[in-house]
């Protein structure tokens, strides 16, 4: 019976490499398949960072310039906050979708 088997996998070197990669592959706690998800997540956070550092970047950037000028600072708080002073009346035009 023994004689049928090909002598390569009659190695015991090849048969412990086979099962050493059959264990990393499937049932390690750190098998390559949970690696290659880790690592997709990982580029996923990394998009995300970068997304969040250049929103951050935006809106200091647009805090600066409402901070410093005082005409800014009330078009913000005009369009943003609907404020108005005492002697005016805002008017909000809303565009209905169609469905």
């Amino acid at each position: 019976m023994w004689q049928r088997i090909p002598p390569i996998l009659r190695n015991k070197y090849i048969l412990t490499g086979f099962a050493l990669l059959v264990w990393l592959t499937f049932f390690d706690r750190n098998n390559f398949i949970a690696q290659v998800k880790l690592g997709r997540t990982l580029n996923e956070q990394r998009q995300q960072k970068a997304f969040y550092k250049d929103e951050i970047l935006k809106d200091s950037t647009g805090l600066q310039e409402i901070m410093s000028d005082s005409l800014s600072l009330e078009k913000f708080a005009r369009e943003k906050y609907l404020m108005k002073k005492d002697n005016e009346d805002i008017y909000m035009i809303v565009e209905e979708k169609e469905k």
